[in-house]
């Protein structure tokens, strides 16, 4: 696997999963109201993985039989990033804050809670869904279903580490650290934008 695509895709992750959304807000409120962020943390990312499985063996089956539906999703994928970056540049931006959802009563319901704020949203499928192609790279000894779960596991591992840190330090991020959560958004944004710009570039001129 290419291994320049796989560190693209590093940084792409790692700038998605830090741009506050759902799961933020999840992380948070297990941070504030949980014995422990575990069970939370655990489901979120547990949804994740399933998601990553769906579509690695989805749009990988896709593109062994049709080669060109890479070239299709890769073009996609880097409007959709492009348009996320421009869409955070844009928006106002406020300091993240725990959902008003119930939390769960227990490890168990937290963890199916946390499962399905990452596993049965549509955003996060269709997100992974336009990414994962346009970092894979053909001709190579991995098929693209194998590169997308790799590319996939990254993603996960990723919101491990994010989310996990998000909810043991929620208290220091709602009260005292807004600005350096405001600008690191701003920061996923700009990078986010020029990422999707250089890839529909490169695949632009591909198709050239």
């Amino acid at each position: 696997m290419d291994a320049a695509l796989m560190a693209q895709f590093w940084l792409v992750a790692v700038l998605l999963a830090l741009t506050p959304g759902a799961d933020w807000a999840y992380a948070i409120s297990a941070g504030l109201r949980a014995r422990s962020v575990v069970p939370a943390v655990a489901g979120m990312v547990t949804g994740y993985a399933l998601v990553v499985t769906l579509v690695a063996v989805g749009a990988g089956a896709l593109v062994t039989q049709y080669p060109a539906a890479l070239t299709v999703l890769t073009l996609a994928g880097s409007v959709y990033l492009l348009h996320l970056g421009i869409t955070t540049l844009v928006a106002r931006t406020e300091a993240p804050s725990a959902s008003a959802e119930p939390l769960g009563t227990g490890p168990l319901s937290q963890f199916l809670r946390g499962a399905g704020i990452s596993g049965i949203n549509p955003k996060g499928l269709l997100l992974l869904l336009a990414l994962l192609p346009q970092f894979t790279s053909g001709g190579g000894a991995w098929s693209s279903t194998t590169q997308m779960f790799a590319l996939g596991s990254l993603h996960v591992a990723n919101c491990a580490v994010i989310y996990l840190v998000v909810a043991l330090l929620a208290k220091r991020i709602l009260r005292s650290r807004p600005r350096i959560s405001a600008a690191v958004v701003k920061v996923a944004g700009i990078l986010m934008t020029l990422i999707g710009a250089s890839i529909l570039v490169e695949q632009g001129l591909a198709v050239l």
